[in-house]
């Protein structure tokens, strides 16, 4: 786990594909600007529910909290900054129209604010970005365009699209508008938790983290920031190292929602200056979060919106309670969501996978299966193989799944097999 102490800020700005850069004295953003965003987005996005976990609070030692914005509309924190962002807009930027690219969320808020203000959306998506995802985007009103088969090369394909034809580059975090319709959760959170020691939430660009953190620092200094980064895709750690952001190579990650190989210029100079900590978890961690969301708070919660449970998980004695975990978004695959919540359960030991040979004879199996029994395991799936070379000729090896109670029942099953008389193997 990586932390961060903040240095003195620089100001930067990012470029808008088919705008004028901005010039480097472009004024900072200010909780002022955050506080319109909030009066623009009355009657557009939800103030999302904070609810109380007693499972966090008891490892933390102190309230915990968590910020829903897995409930905001488009199941993420993207339309707040989306909707401001497009409402900016002047008449002849509307009706050109407006291109983003994403491979979900931010998707989602764009498609959503384009149809609210009546202004033409394009999105481009990622060849195999969920089908779910590609569908909802349809559904909130923007033409889809599915190019690339990462993320760089679906928005070089926007940026060429922007352009070609005039419309404006909706980027999903680097732009001052974004930051501040994304500030607007620092202020709810102030609101509905006014006694609030330390909020946790997770970076992949740094749009929310950085918007938050001014909200919440200008009107709370005392409160403490910690930015969470999937160690797989851990932009922050070396560009907070180098004073400026750093493109990292080879991201690897399940939390496509933080899976950003580099900072914005503009978000990068706001959480140097502004989050306090920036931390990382491992694709362990956010699976147990995700599977602890769902048991324990009974919420849909991606792997990037889980990023703050798992911070919590990992070291809940470093934090100082009350505590604030924002949970950024809710919109998994489903065939994500079974294949992360079988890797969480392993990760917590309620999962066993186990290989061993039994003579291939009547019966066998059903002897095997009774010692089983015999310790409450609830076995999931068996499979045979027959054809190994290394396998004797009246042997089977039988590879099997189980659903256990934990780490403790996960020895209790090894035990009862190798005391009947079985070889096992994992």
């Amino acid at each position: 786990m990586a932390a961060h102490t903040p240095r003195t800020s620089h100001e930067t700005s990012a470029a808008t594909p088919g705008e004028a850069p901005a010039a480097a004295s472009a004024p900072a953003i200010t909780v002022d600007d955050v506080r319109n965003a909030d009066k623009m987005l009355s009657g557009v996005s939800r103030v999302t529910a904070m609810e109380g976990s007693r499972y966090l609070a008891g490892l933390v030692g102190a309230p915990v909290h968590l910020k829903c914005e897995n409930l905001q509309r488009t199941g993420s924190f993207k339309i707040r900054g989306a909707y401001v962002r497009i409402a900016g807009l002047s008449a002849a930027q509307r009706a050109a129209g407006v291109v983003a690219a994403s491979a979900g969320n931010h998707a989602q808020g764009v498609a959503l604010a384009a149809s609210l203000l009546g202004v033409r959306s394009t999105v481009f998506m990622p060849v195999g970005a969920p089908l779910p995802k590609v569908a909802a985007t349809r559904e909130y009103g923007a033409e889809v365009r599915l190019h690339g088969q990462v993320v760089d090369e679906t928005l070089a394909a926007a940026e060429a699209y922007a352009r070609e034809t005039g419309a404006v580059f909706i980027h999903p975090f680097d732009h001052h508008d974004i930051i501040a319709g994304q500030g607007t959760v620092g202020l709810e959170i102030l609101e509905q938790c006014p006694e609030v020691r330390t909020v946790v939430v997770g970076i992949g660009g740094g749009g929310l983290a950085a918007g938050l953190a001014l909200a919440v620092k200008a009107l709370r200094p005392d409160v403490r920031i910690v930015g969470v980064q999937a160690a797989g895709a851990a932009c922050y750690p070396p560009s907070l190292a180098a004073g400026r952001p750093v493109s990292i190579e080879g991201l690897s990650t399940m939390a496509d929602g933080i899976k950003v190989g580099r900072p914005g210029e503009v978000t990068f100079g706001m959480v140097e200056e502004l989050v306090d900590e920036v931390r990382t978890v491992t694709e362990d961690q956010l699976s147990s979060a995700l599977l602890l969301c769902l048991e324990r708070a009974k919420l849909v919660v991606e792997p990037a919106g889980a990023s703050p449970v798992a911070a919590l998980l990992a070291d809940p004695e470093s934090f100082e309670g009350p505590v604030v975990a924002v949970l950024s978004g809710g919109n998994v695959d489903p065939l994500l969501l079974q294949r992360i919540l079988r890797h969480g359960m392993a990760a917590g030991g309620r999962y066993l996978s186990l290989r061993l040979r039994l003579t291939d004879r009547p019966g066998a199996l059903a002897a095997m299966l009774g010692v089983l029994s015999v310790v409450d395991a609830n076995v999931l799936d068996v499979g045979h193989v027959r054809t190994d070379p290394q396998l004797g000729l009246t042997e089977v090896e039988v590879e099997l799944h189980m659903e256990t109670k934990g780490p403790a029942h996960c020895e209790e099953v090894r035990a009862a097999l190798r005391e009947a008389g079985y070889v096992v193997a994992e």
